[in-house]
């Protein structure tokens, strides 16, 4: 992220009265868009086509809307829109299924905090 973005979203939060960590802070706010924006490129290299195009070779897997998730982070508790596909086959792998906590990292058969 460059600097000039993070000076402008600061500018913003400050000209909104937003602080910038805990419940609803910005910290909070760029975790959820920048997981869920993750989550919807996993499953559009899943489905292999962009949100609004069709499947080729007759493939009928696609979106089929999100299910609300709460999270756990740094910054506090997250609440993200987990989308889904119409097979149930996608299995997102940045924010797995039944994992609450974020910001560890799974290697194996251990776990390790990502840093």
């Amino acid at each position: 992220m460059g600097d000039g973005l993070v000076a402008e979203l600061v500018a913003r939060a400050q000209a909104g009265g937003v602080k910038l960590t805990g419940e609803g802070g910005l910290l909070q706010q760029l975790t959820k868009r920048v997981l869920e924006s993750a989550l919807e490129c996993e499953l559009t290299d899943h489905l292999g086509h962009q949100p609004g195009e069709r499947a080729e070779g007759g493939r009928d897997n696609y979106r089929n809307g999100h299910r609300s998730k709460t999270v756990i982070t740094e910054s506090g508790p997250v609440e993200i829109a987990v989308p889904r596909d119409r097979a149930g086959s996608f299995e997102p792998q940045l924010v797995k299924q039944r994992q609450r906590r974020v910001g560890v990292v799974q290697t194996g058969d251990q776990a390790a905090v990502a840093g």
